[in-house]
């Protein structure tokens, strides 16, 4: 069994499945520690997801949205995509970090776009949270208190069934609600409650109605629909942690002030009427209502230090007889001071500093391919890619559409250098060129219609992968020969890929299958992203070609 050390630098973040071939396994005595047995080459990339607000980090994915779901890039082009990663570099510098980078970078594309579409820039807007939704609703629960007009049958209160115990059986429930929820389902994300679920609801449709994406019949229009849907859709999987401490919060204070309006109306309407405390019950005796009382009012006895009546004046105090409840009065508020307003106030205190946390901490995570390539060309300036062919005369039109390739795959700016073609037979050549600068990738380039050697191709590859040193390989073989000899011939393509896809595999590269004289760019790019993200594991499975 072999084992594979990492070097993990990630804190409170959840390991990822990687995918290993059979026989590899991650020792994890070794992880935090730099292991010398293993090549880095070799050792599986885990990709530490990186930290931003709130702010920056919707903004970032109104402009990744916008950039995934804009193809054909009409509404952004490669131009504007090139200018503004060159313009964010100028902003942070050399030494500024990935982050902020990525957030620059969008709050530049961001005003270049709402100077031509303000759809977007509004329905980023739209989502932004709003701190004074939070105190309309804590005010709205206190006017809500307040305004409850009833605590008994006109002034005369029942002390077995006032409405103030239905608010306190309530929060009981709450409160063993949550603690069975933080013993069940602690550390996992769960499914969106009802509560997150409406904010959600509310939140995309306001985006839209901001936005304007609904009525729209232009290609812009159907873009910017397209990126504002999947914009509501990511964001709210990104922000669902955030909502869901969001929304505890408010309700909390909420809880709190709706318990605060009670007892603010009882002792204002206790000013101008006269409460008059009496119990009445078919089953029970006074001291069985003792008893109960006792336990209920427990709380507020011991908060306010006034003492429970005994079973003689509650014998005294049953119906038709009653007594002042201003006493009552006292314990009621002190119980529910002591059983709902408090806990409250303390559960809203601790959730709103987690979620001051987690706004200034979303974990963008800037592993994925759509990342990566924007930080290419951040990390280490504009991509250079170098192409070298093997036994391969590259036409016109198939040279026309790997530099479209290469500046949909790598952006605007990437630099593409085609070298002289390899001859058959001369592949150690290859390792006596002078590598080019950058470092952006090395692609080697094939003709399907030729059927790979071992000896000569794979030898080709190996070459190639030592040529380019550190820089990513990645394995480019041309079908538009193939296509035009053989067209519509299905079958006959599949077998040559099949044929392609297994030698390359055994090179532990991921073949890319492409028709350079008409090319899919959107698969292209997809493929490339595919391949370069799997580049570092030791055995990789070739993408299923179109």
């Amino acid at each position: 069994m072999e084992t594979v050390c990492a070097t993990i630098d990630c804190r409170s973040v959840r390991w990822r499945t990687l995918a290993l071939p059979e026989g590899i396994e991650i020792d994890p005595k070794v992880i935090p520690r730099r292991c010398p047995l293993a090549p880095p080459a070799r050792a599986p990339r885990v990709e530490c997801p990186t930290m931003m607000d709130e702010l920056a980090a919707l903004d970032v994915s109104a402009v990744r949205a916008l950039e995934t779901h804009d193809t054909a890039k009409a509404v952004w082009t490669d131009a504007d995509r090139a200018w503004a990663s060159r313009a964010a570099a100028e902003v942070v510098g050399e030494r500024g970090g990935a982050a902020s980078f990525v957030a620059r970078r969008a709050r530049l594309a961001l005003e270049r776009i709402g100077e031509r579409h303000k759809a977007l820039p509004r329905a980023v807007r739209a989502l932004r949270w709003r701190p004074w939704i939070a105190w309309l609703l804590v005010v709205g629960a206190f006017l809500l208190g307040v305004a409850v007009d009833r605590i008994g049958g006109v002034q005369r209160i029942n002390l077995l069934a006032p409405p103030i115990f239905a608010l306190l059986a309530w929060n009981l429930g709450v409160y063993l609600v949550l603690a069975a929820s933080f013993v069940v389902v602690y550390g996992d994300a769960g499914n969106p409650g009802p509560v997150r679920r409406l904010v959600m609801r509310v939140a995309s449709r306001s985006a839209m109605s901001h936005g304007g994406g609904h009525g729209t019949r232009d290609d812009a229009g159907r873009i910017i629909g397209a990126s504002m849907a999947a914009l509501t859709a990511d964001w709210f999987r990104l922000a669902a942690p955030l909502y869901t401490m969001r929304a505890a919060r408010i309700l909390h204070f909420a809880a709190a002030a709706l318990a605060l309006g009670v007892i603010a109306g009882l002792y204002v309407r206790g000013l101008a009427f006269e409460f008059r405390a009496t119990w009445e019950s078919t089953f029970l005796d006074a001291p069985t209502v003792g008893w109960l009382l006792a336990a209920l009012l427990a709380p507020g006895s011991a908060l306010s230090g006034i003492a429970i009546p005994g079973v003689a004046q509650l014998e005294s105090i049953r119906a038709p007889a009653s007594e002042n409840a201003a006493p009552w009065l006292h314990l009621f508020a002190a119980t529910a001071l002591a059983i709902v307003v408090i806990p409250r106030l303390l559960l809203g205190i601790v959730t709103g500093s987690v979620e001051r946390h987690r706004a200034a901490r979303l974990a963008l995570p800037l592993g994925e391919p759509y990342y990566q390539r924007l930080l290419r060309g951040f990390r280490g300036g504009p991509v250079r890619v170098r192409v070298i062919p093997y036994s391969y005369a590259l036409p016109p039109a198939a040279l026309a559409g790997l530099e479209a390739v290469v500046t949909r795959a790598f952006g605007g700016s990437a630099a593409l250098t085609v070298e002289p073609a390899v001859a058959y037979g001369e592949e150690d050549a290859v390792a006596q060129r002078a590598p080019a600068d950058g470092t952006g990738p090395v692609i080697a380039l094939f003709n399907l219609i030729v059927t790979p050697e071992q000896a000569a191709h794979g030898a080709f590859v190996r070459a190639a992968a030592g040529a380019g040193s550190a820089r990513p390989l990645l394995a480019v073989v041309d079908e538009s020969a193939f296509r035009a000899r053989w067209p519509g011939d299905e079958r006959r393509l599949a077998q040559r890929r099949g044929i392609w896809s297994e030698l390359l595999t055994e090179q532990r590269v991921v073949p890319i299958f492409l028709d350079l004289a008409a090319p899919d760019l959107a698969f292209a790019e997809t493929a490339i992203d595919a391949a370069l993200a799997t580049r570092d594991t030791i055995e990789p499975a070739a993408p299923v070609p179109r």
